[in-house]
């Protein structure tokens, strides 16, 4: 394995240590990633598909639920297998292993599946919210890009905290719908003859491969395959094989608290709805309307409504990890997590505010079965080359999947692309015996063609294996081919930004220390009175006059050990004034303190050394 290539989810890779720990601390250091992963199978976008299931069928559907179960938790061990044996993320594997144009088609499939699935958690919080509060469906669309900092903040506290926080949300949901079914009282002979395998008519077909394309996720794929990178383990056989042991473990545990989940919504449908003559329930509304009327309990519908908005804040949170994994994993390529998020939030929220706007709060249901159609198309992109690659001898060496498990993948991806094929064929199909628009119809069979194109290449070309990249995954390729003479650098006028704190000492000492008897020394103060802020240069307030003073008694301190020093005050805005002051000094060297504080101070405080570093183009040096 090149232990050089970047590491999936780099800011927590390998943060949590599972070696050299008593043996219950090292089983539940295990415990997590499953958890991150589940919250993809009881999302919002899965609820419409329980809840008409239920509604119309009864408990007939169950057993497609737990077939759809099995089929994700065979999908989910062999991407947390990747994982663990290769230390690649799915992307990364894909980069490796396709050309350029592929890769580039099956990131931006990736990115589509991502805002799709995005596009659902907004609509489900934003239903969760006016259920609970009354809140117009538009300004609970708008309220959702306020989330967009929550990752950031959780991932400031590290992996674990982030785990702590979905499976918190993951309770809420499940605590939520136990309680409902305890209140619905659903007889539990006739819910266990749901598992008998049977299809009712044709529309019971319909809604079956609905379950089944909303259960498993082509985004989790990616998410496993980086989240079990977050442990650290020994990297010998029995390291490996106790790994793949512990997260199989982790894997069934949390996906079947995801299946209680969708039951629980299905059979709730089927107990309260079905039972009652209400076979017409499909939206999620609708549901919410009924459950008090029908049950007699005013707490039931809050409970439903609580479960919604979790179900859709927990995704969000894996969604944006998601995006994060495709950008870099494909295009080596990484941005401010904030400003990640903000990117999917927008391509989810424009687009529901627009269907609300124009089309009215009725079609939200729509846009809701229309992301799931999205997420529908890229599934065997996913799904193809992740069997591809768990079934390589060459680089899985023995932990390569068995043949009855690489048949069992296989008979799942022909499955699921087949059901998601039909789904979204049927509907092509539908589209250009109504529409009539000849430029529309081409586009459509044009892009057909292209999709089932696409599906071939992306199951032929491991195969073929012509074309293996020799290119690293690496963001930061080497650049350095010796290390020379190792020659200390000779810093000709070096600068330093100080605050009149006890931290100046610290900084002068540094900035000192890698000059010499030639080195001319700048220090550096920005005045941040209001006087000083407005007037700049031409203030004479107190605390301009104060700052002057200090800075001259820096300065008189540094010529009694014979150093060359000068000072020069700044004003208004601290780092803009600092990089003003370091480039028209042409100062070759800087020296800063480091402000100590972090998370929401920040904000308040702002990051001058963070600014200041990304724009200068000479060495920085932080002292704390």
């Amino acid at each position: 394995m090149d232990h050089t290539a970047t590491t999936s989810l780099s800011e927590v890779h390998q943060s949590i240590d599972t070696t050299g720990r008593s043996r219950w601390k090292k089983i539940l250091s295990f415990f997590g990633p499953a958890y991150l992963v589940s919250v993809g199978y009881m999302d919002p976008g899965n609820w419409a598909t329980d809840l008409a299931g239920g509604s119309q069928y009864g408990y007939q559907l169950l057993w497609v639920l737990l077939m759809s179960n099995l089929m994700a938790l065979l999908l989910q061990s062999l991407s947390a297998r990747l994982g663990i044996v290769r230390g690649r993320d799915l992307a990364q594997a894909n980069r490796e292993t396709y050309p350029p144009t592929i890769n580039f088609i099956l990131y931006i499939l990736a990115e589509i599946a991502i805002a799709a699935c995005d596009l659902a958690e907004v609509l489900g919080m934003a239903i969760g919210i006016q259920l609970l509060t009354g809140l117009p469906l538009a300004w609970g669309v708008s309220i959702t890009v306020l989330d967009t900092f929550l990752l950031l903040i959780l991932q400031r506290y590290g992996i674990r905290k982030m785990e702590a926080f979905i499976i918190s949300l993951v309770a809420i949901v499940g605590v939520s719908f136990l309680a409902e079914l305890v209140m619905a009282r659903p007889h539990l002979p006739e819910v266990v003859t749901g598992f008998v395998p049977i299809i009712p008519d044709n529309t019971a077909l319909y809604i079956a491969i609905g379950i089944i394309g909303a259960t498993v996720m082509p985004h989790n794929l990616y998410l496993h395959s980086a989240l079990v990178q977050t442990r650290k383990i020994q990297r010998d056989d029995t390291g490996i094989k106790q790994a793949l042991k512990m997260n199989l473990i982790d894997s069934t545990v949390a996906l079947n608290l995801a299946f209680f989940v969708n039951a629980a919504i299905l059979i709730l449908a089927a107990t309260v709805f079905f039972k009652t003559g209400r076979t017409h329930i499909a939206e999620i509304q609708d549901a919410h309307q009924l459950l008090e009327q029908l049950l007699g309990n005013k707490f039931a519908p809050i409970l439903f409504a609580v479960a919604l908005i979790a179900a859709g804040q927990s995704s969000t949170v894996t969604g944006t990890l998601a995006g994060q994994i495709v950008m870099e994993g494909y295009l080596r390529l990484r941005i401010n997590p904030w400003l990640r998020r903000l990117i999917t939030r927008l391509l989810a929220i424009v687009p529901a505010l627009l269907t609300i706007l124009i089309a009215g709060d009725d079609k939200v249901g729509e846009l809701l079965v229309f992301s799931q159609v999205l997420l529908s198309l890229q599934l065997g992109f996913a799904i193809i080359p992740l069997i591809h690659f768990v079934s390589d001898k060459r680089t899985m060496g023995d932990y390569a999947v068995k043949p009855l498990t690489k048949i069992a993948g296989w008979l799942i991806t022909g499955i699921l692309v087949y059901l998601n094929l039909r789904m979204v064929f049927s509907g092509a199909i539908d589209y250009i015996t109504q529409d009539g628009n000849g430029w529309v119809d081409a586009l459509i069979i044009i892009g057909s063609i292209g999709f089932v194109a696409l599906l071939v290449i992306t199951t032929v070309y491991p195969l073929i294996n012509r074309y293996r990249q020799t290119v690293s995954v690496r963001i930061h390729p080497s650049q350095m081919v010796s290390l020379g003479n190792m020659a200390k650098p000779q810093y000709r006028r070096i600068a330093m930004a100080l605050d009149f704190s006890k931290q100046d000492e610290k900084v002068i000492t540094n900035a000192v220390a890698n000059g010499n008897e030639h080195t001319e020394y700048i220090l550096i103060h920005v005045v941040e009175s209001a006087s000083a802020k407005y007037l700049g240069i031409m203030s004479d307030d107190f605390e301009t006059r104060k700052d002057q003073e200090q800075l001259d008694s820096y300065i008189a301190l540094l010529k009694q050990r014979n150093l060359n020093a000068r000072g020069v005050l700044g004003y208004r805005h601290p780092a803009k004034e600092i990089v003003r002051i370091i480039k028209e000094e042409h100062a070759d060297f800087v020296v800063m303190g480091g402000h100590g504080h972090t998370g929401i101070k920040d904000w308040i405080y702002g990051e001058t050394a963070h600014q200041v570093r990304h724009q200068v183009k000479i060495p920085v040096l932080l002292v704390q």
